[in-house]
């Protein structure tokens, strides 16, 4: 089995992606942090180019459990209660 590779990505990068070699599947659909100054994208296999090539430098890479961490930190997600 191919591991699923998730990057963290600066916004700032976001028109670099080219989402036809991700799963993810546009600019629509990516998970945004809370203050909005990063994404992620993942795939399967053989490394983006877009990344391959230095266009894109994620600013990490996570396994499936460690991208789940993050996603349930205060940066990913926000608590509804504390809003309510």
């Amino acid at each position: 089995m191919i591991d699923t590779v998730y990057a963290i990505i600066n916004i700032k990068d976001l028109d670099k992606i080219d989402f036809t070699q991700t799963q993810v599947t546009s600019k629509d659909t990516i998970r945004i942090s809370v203050d909005l100054s990063e994404f992620v994208i993942k795939w399967q296999g053989k490394e983006p180019t877009f990344i391959a090539d230095g266009t894109v430098i994620p600013l990490q890479l996570l396994t499936h459990a460690e991208a789940l961490e993050l996603m349930h930190s205060s940066k990913w997600s926000i608590d509804v209660l504390e809003n309510n």
